[in-house]
């Protein structure tokens, strides 16, 4: 068994690799810069968790585990490099991990793209827990009911979310590879667009035994390779007889013209059909009866941050989204219209990183036409320094009907929820500090509350 030590282990990815490590028997230290309940659930595993970096942290012996957000200068960076030690970007990890499940007969599934990638490899982990299937996953949220991000166990199947962001996800040797869409983001690291995009897919396209693509995504078209297709029109693997209600959605899945099951999940959405769809049809190229996972689809609440309903009161309901791209936020907003036709939908948007907002300035402008107001909040940087002309203020400006709120999500808070009625549907959308708003907002309600029970 391996010693590991994690610089910043508290962040979804990172508490996954280490508790994916920990439950297969190895040694796990880490550091972050504050307590959180993933650092709490991991010490409880048998961690070793330091609060604070400090080159004092690093062990003499180990591989260190980084992941991208890390810069140069970390003070255990900087020692475990004095020591010599072996420091693995965390996609490094994740890589030796599937090869480890690999050569354990494990049948390695994973599941890529620009959209879609949490909520399918955590649905595909999902039905296989359910069903006894014992399956090893490490994915990118928390997965409902069985509410962790990652295990280790002796099933037959190990899946896992591959990232895209930063070029990583050609050191995958996949034995199914799900790969849902293809778009321009990322493009701090894809500086030529689409192109560079397509070159990295294909090289990953290329180390991967079956290859199943999203037979209605353009981006996706682009690629070279044998493929097994799934899609709305004609694909190996279909969706027909669609149907769209309050709780969610239902369709038959077809293979070729052969019916294989109807399947009903209260997941909203079109995107969510084509999420449903290719998550039974890898499980189906794998081997799985999907008569043994069929009632699940049904039971699988949605992934933590993917349209969560934080709170409702007086009338009003608040739910929080990871969407941070154009198309991830016109499809929550088309899914919450359809949910809410009759609701004052109010959109709070906090970009995420300038050089997305930069690059995607026009495609940001023309996702929010399904809602009836637009926040736009300060751009959350993700460590990114401030590209000049491009701020929140100026987007808000830009966006028929749209106003800006500055400050942190507290204050954003404490001005939007005086302004709340009996029918508003709050959607808060992004990948930053946005996720606390609901939050705050459900602490304001709470107190006003009180306040009126005292008086």
């Amino acid at each position: 068994m391996g010693k590991y030590h994690f610089i910043a282990i508290g962040g979804i990815g990172m508490s996954g690799l280490a508790k994916y490590l920990l439950e297969e028997g190895h040694t796990v230290s880490g550091s972050d810069i504050e307590d959180s309940k993933y650092i709490s659930a991991l010490r409880d595993l048998g961690a070793k968790v330091s609060i604070g970096h400090n080159a004092d942290n690093v062990p003499s012996e180990a591989i260190i585990v980084v992941s991208s957000a890390i810069r140069e200068n970390n003070p255990e960076l900087v020692r475990a490099r004095e020591l010599g030690l072996k420091i693995y970007h965390r996609s490094d990890l994740l890589a030796e991990i599937s090869e480890s499940a690999k050569s354990a007969s494990k049948c390695f599934i994973g599941f890529s793209g620009t959209h879609g990638k949490t909520t399918t490899s955590g649905l595909a982990s999902y039905l296989l827990d359910k069903s006894g299937y014992n399956p090893s996953f490490v994915v990118g949220g928390i997965i409902p009911d069985i509410s962790v991000n990652a295990q280790y166990k002796d099933g037959k199947y190990f899946v896992a979310e591959l990232d895209e962001s930063d070029g990583t996800i050609t050191k995958y040797n996949s034995d199914i590879l799900v790969i849902n869409n293809l778009e321009e983001d990322h493009l701090d690291y894809y500086k030529n667009g689409m192109s560079d995009l397509i070159n990295t897919f294909n090289i990953a396209v290329s180390k991967s035994k079956k290859i199943i693509i999203n037979a209605d995504n353009n981006g996706v078209k682009n690629l070279n390779g044998n493929f097994i297709t799934f899609g709305l029109g004609n694909a190996d693997f279909s969706a027909k007889n669609i149907n769209y209600t309050n709780n969610g959605l239902s369709f038959d899945m077809y293979k070729n013209n052969e019916f294989l099951i109807t399947i009903k999940s209260q997941l909203n959405g079109v995107h969510n059909v084509y999420n449903t769809l290719s998550v039974a049809t890898a499980l189906y190229i794998a081997g799985v009866d999907l008569k043994s996972v069929k009632d699940y689809f049904e039971t699988f609440s949605g992934m933590s941050r993917r349209f969560q309903k934080i709170c409702e009161f007086n009338g009003i309901e608040v739910y929080d989204d990871y969407a941070h791209h154009p198309t991830e936020i016109k499809a929550t907003l088309d899914a919450v219209s359809k949910k809410y036709a009759d609701k004052n939908i109010i959109a709070v948007f906090q970009p995420h990183r300038y050089t997305r907002l930069k690059g995607l300035w026009n495609e940001f402008k023309n996702a929010f036409s399904d809602a009836n107001e637009v926040i736009v909040t300060d751009i959350y940087s993700a460590s990114e320094d401030p590209i000049e002309g491009i701020t929140a203020e100026k987007f808000a400006s830009e966006l028929d009907g749209a106003s800006y709120l500055s400050g942190n999500m507290e204050e954003v808070a404490n001005k939007l929820y005086p302004t709340l009625t009996d029918g508003d549907v709050v959607i808060a959308l992004g990948a930053g500090t946005i996720t606390a708003l609901g939050n705050f907002i459900k602490k304001q309600g709470e107190t006003n509350l009180a306040s009126r029970v005292q008086k």
